[in-house]
């Protein structure tokens, strides 16, 4: 059984992993449910908290917030010594640093989307990058909905990191598209003379992340210690 711990238990994401991990009661135990100064009231019984004191007890925090409440959840996750899976997306270089440094204390899961599907989705990316000759050019194009303020995403800068990685070349352009309620669409285009290859991903509802950040959560345990990607978490290294 796991001692599971929600932040921003009522914001989108919050409400479908709060519920998910509710409905699994063979492998989870909602133990704190965390959310901004000002908010109240309770989910499953437990009574919603805006200090991050309430975390001690807890195994494992699931946290897809801002960057500056990540970061203070963090700080509480290393006193507390409460695992973390980190979805939180426009993170500076100096705050992923931190999280880093934070490893090597708790066991954490980091990455910029948790959907299964993305992740072979990045595999799938790294290998055509690795295998097509230079002469190909690489554009990207990723939608989200309006109320998304980074851009580009987080799992756009990190295709692009892998297609650099593995073909020791700059993808050429990334468009972003911020329109209506787009969950996250996202596409690449490997372009030679004399071919075109297109891989593209759509999300469908938000559970692709919930689900993930699951599993992620369940990979951890046993762990104690350790930066992980969902690269790790689905055994595709």
């Amino acid at each position: 059984m796991i001692n599971l711990a929600v932040s921003g238990c009522q914001g989108r994401m919050g409400q479908r992993i709060t519920a998910l991990a509710a409905a699994d009661k063979k492998t989870f135990k909602l133990s704190a449910l965390l959310e901004r100064p000002g908010s109240h009231g309770s989910v499953e019984g437990i009574a919603i908290s805006t200090s991050n004191d309430a975390l001690k007890g807890s195994d494992i925090l699931i946290e897809f917030t801002t960057p500056d409440a990540t970061m203070a959840n963090l700080k509480a996750c290393i006193k507390h010594k409460v695992k973390m899976v980190i979805g939180t997306t426009g993170l500076t270089d100096a705050q992923k640093k931190e999280i880093k440094k934070a490893s090597s204390k708790i066991a954490i899961v980091f990455s910029s989307n948790m959907s299964i599907g993305v992740n072979v989705f990045f595999k799938v990316a790294e290998m055509i990058s690795a295998k097509t000759p230079n002469s190909y050019e690489v554009d990207m194009v990723e939608a989200h909905h309006i109320h998304k303020k980074d851009a580009p995403s987080g799992t756009a800068k990190t295709i692009a990191e892998v297609i650099e990685a593995a073909s020791k070349k700059k993808v050429k352009n990334i468009e972003s598209i911020r329109e209506g309620e787009i969950i996250g669409d996202h596409k690449v285009i490997f372009e030679s003379p004399e071919d075109t290859i297109l891989i593209f991903h759509h999300a469908k509802n938000r559970d692709i992340f919930v689900k993930g950040s699951l599993v992620a959560a369940k990979f951890l345990k046993g762990k104690t210690k350790g930066l992980f990607n969902m690269q790790d978490v689905l055994g595709l290294h």
